[in-house]
């Protein structure tokens, strides 16, 4: 399988932007994206859960039923490319915490759960119009085909190493 490259050969544009110091490096820039978009999230989530149970709420609420313990921690465990052991202590933490509830034997929102998961997303939604809403509808599209691809080959880079 071809690995990825440390450095990948720098179109000239790039090597031109780089020159001016206007941007960083693109890996540069992905990375102080991420950490400040995880800085956001942090920050709405307001220590209430971590970004591993965050994810993990959302799973629950999109699974739009209720789901079997054992296969849920399948699903947090594959999400959160963590082993079902780690994804089954984050849902024991979300049970604890009274955020999911096992009424019946599988696992759903609470109530708690519900409305911290209506409060994060509507203020997430609300700053990604803000960060998104002026780029013009073209640069959505790339960026999505762009971080799509992105994503396909990081996982299976990681599913070759595994």
């Amino acid at each position: 399988m071809n690995r990825i490259p440390r450095r990948p050969h720098l179109r000239q544009h790039d090597k031109e932007t780089q020159m001016n110091g206007n941007i960083p490096p693109l890996e540069q820039l992905i990375g102080q994206t991420e950490k400040a978009m995880n800085a956001i999230l942090n920050r709405l989530l307001a220590g209430a859960v971590t970004e591993p149970q965050w994810v993990t709420l959302v799973l629950t609420a999109r699974t739009g039923r209720s789901a079997d313990r054992d296969q849920f921690s399948g699903s947090v465990a594959h999400a959160l490319q963590v082993d079902r052991a780690t994804a089954a202590d984050h849902i024991g933490q979300l049970l604890t915490k009274g955020l999911l509830s096992t009424a019946g034997g599988a696992i759903t929102l609470s109530e708690a759960g519900q409305q911290l998961l209506d409060r994060v997303q509507a203020q997430t939604g609300q700053i990604t119009r803000q960060l998104w809403g002026d780029l013009p509808a073209a640069d959505h599209e790339a960026a999505r085909r762009v971080l799509s691809t992105v994503l396909e080959r990081a996982q299976a880079e990681l599913r070759a190493g595994a």
